[in-house]
């Protein structure tokens, strides 16, 4: 049974600034044990604003490796892509985050999203050791339907058990995305969640009884307990 742990902020920006220090914590952390720290990241506003602000502090970037959880099938300049959003955020000129590697997802130049999944499966065992890549970090967002990375309610990419990477569809776009094996398979979750919007969605979440086919989050199933960081708007019993 997955365990929560649920940490609340009181708006918006000290959800950032919250989110922002404890990704700064797991990076030291690993980086005390291991050369190198492998992190996923997500895309929306919430993690937009964290990014900003941990893109600024002094860690050891150059040890550190950089990757997306999932990835819509659109040019990496469109200010749909996530890789847009990372490079506006975490990648702000005279950032020392400027320092890391950050592995982006090919997308419209090759010939399809299932090239673009495969193309970036081939990428991620190229960067670990493991058949199995098993992320120091990954951070995960919410959508208000239940779904996170593009693990969406109704998708195909929920039944994918053998690959690492497939081909998601939502909101009218193909994306590439983690399955929920990969995003199962990390030493730390985070899921960064805003707003009230969100708030039946995380209910859902944390319900013991819920099903991971309405509620694809469900799916994400660590063997450690995963961290809730919430602002009280999307959580606001406590």
């Amino acid at each position: 049974m997955t365990k929560y742990v649920i940490q609340v902020s009181e708006d918006k920006n000290s959800l950032a600034f919250a989110a922002s220090d404890l990704i700064a914590q797991i990076i030291e952390s690993t980086l005390r044990n291991k050369s190198r720290a492998k992190i996923a990241l997500c895309g929306g506003s919430t993690p937009k604003a964290a990014y900003s602000l941990i893109g600024k502090k002094n860690l050891k970037w150059s040890n550190v490796d950089l990757f997306l959880g999932d990835e819509r099938w659109v040019d990496n300049k469109s200010q749909e892509s996530n890789c847009f959003l990372i490079n506006n955020s975490l990648f702000q000129e005279g950032n020392p985050s400027l320092s890391a590697s950050f592995f982006s997802v090919s997308t419209v130049e090759l010939a399809s999203p299932e090239e673009s999944a495969e193309d970036y499966e081939t990428i991620l065992k190229n960067n670990f050791d493991a058949n199995l890549p098993r992320f120091d970090l990954i951070l995960l967002g919410l959508g208000d339907d239940g779904h996170t990375a593009s693990l969406f309610p109704g998708s195909d990419a929920l039944f994918e058990r053998d690959s690492l990477i497939t081909v998601g569809e939502g909101k009218g776009l193909k994306r590439i995305t983690f399955t929920s094996k990969l995003l199962s398979s990390a030493d730390n979750v985070i899921f960064l969640i805003s707003g009230t919007a969100k708030q039946t969605a995380l209910r859902r979440l944390l319900d013991k009884s819920e099903s991971w086919e309405r509620t694809p989050a469900k799916l994400v199933a660590p063997s450690s307990e995963i961290i809730v960081l919430a602002d009280k708007d999307a959580y606001p019993s406590l």
